[in-house]
């Protein structure tokens, strides 16, 4: 198979994964009419229509969507065999793939992959940011070689160990009723708006399991995708939510948050790695899941 040949799967991959032709042809580095007969004689040889129209993009077909899944086997396939040669022939680089929990990209993720780095100058990364399905996905996949997030996923196939337990803390604007306490229990805000992540995200699990335990059920007044979003929104005086913080995050002009411990249940959550339980992971991903379990727990200190 020649390189054109695998970029053109790479190509049909993507515009059957969402992206547009136009998107799909940039990334490749080819025009849009190129790709666009590419994909025409991509179908001719496999005798059937792969992708069809739908408002101004392109979908996949039935046939399309079981030809796409042996393109991901045979293209995942490929660029695992690329990994192992670079690895054979240069012990100390290769690329470690890694994928993660959204909240865990500002402090957790660049502190193992700096430190890794100093050690290790010629690896390189792969980072997908994810909710936690979207996580667990990447590993069954195999485009991910390593996940962190929070919890045990609990799969047949997965093999999960903790890194870290978080705490998590009540977070309330500075002007509302509690914010002079250090200390309080979530009860408290029971008939408060709470300004939630969307169902799926793993801190969304973990708040209504605490509130459940508090004995009662958030009043959602707010669903977003980004920790940030839920900090901004609480101290726009919108609600209250329950958010990964160390114990003396202090109010800032920008963000005027105030951070509170909770007494009545246990606010934290596991955080760990997660990969498949079968698969020998190349070298230099296991020195990195080396690596992470080895320091993880002085990160999380020094937060």
């Amino acid at each position: 198979m020649s390189p054109m040949d695998l970029q053109v799967l790479r190509s049909f991959r993507a515009v059957a994964g969402g992206l547009t032709v136009t998107e799909a042809a940039a990334e490749a580095r080819i025009t849009q009419p190129a790709l666009s007969r590419a994909l025409r004689r991509l179908e001719e040889e496999v005798g059937a229509e792969l992708l069809q129209r739908v408002g101004r993009g392109l979908r996949p077909t039935p046939a399309g969507r079981v030809f796409k899944e042996h393109v991901d086997t045979v293209l995942d396939g490929y660029d695992r065999g690329l990994r192992a040669v670079a690895e054979v022939v240069d012990p100390e680089a290769g690329v470690v793939s890694l994928a993660f929990l959204h909240t865990l990209g500002t402090w957790l993720v660049p502190r193992l992959v700096t430190g890794f780095r100093e050690t290790f100058p010629q690896v390189r990364f792969e980072l997908h940011q994810h909710e936690e399905n979207g996580l667990l996905q990447h590993l069954l996949d195999a485009t991910a070689d390593l996940v962190i997030t929070s919890g045990d996923p609990g799969h047949p196939l997965v093999t999960w160990r903790r890194l870290l337990v978080e705490p998590l803390w009540l977070a309330v604007p500075t002007g509302h009723r509690l914010a002079g306490r250090g200390r309080v229990p979530l009860a408290e805000v029971a008939g408060e708006p709470f300004i939630l992540l969307k169902p799926g995200y793993g801190l969304r699990g973990v708040t209504e399991e605490l509130c459940r335990q508090a004995g009662f059920t958030p009043l959602v007044g707010f669903e977003g995708e980004e920790v940030h979003t839920l900090r901004g929104l609480v101290a726009a005086g919108l609600g209250v939510s329950i958010v990964p913080s160390s114990p003396d995050a202090a109010a800032t002009g920008d963000v005027p948050v105030r951070y509170l411990e909770l007494t009545d249940v246990h606010g934290a959550r596991d955080i760990g790695v997660a990969r498949l339980t079968a698969r020998t992971l190349p070298p230099v991903s296991r020195r990195f899941l080396d690596h992470a379990l080895r320091v993880a727990g002085s990160s999380a200190g020094g937060r």
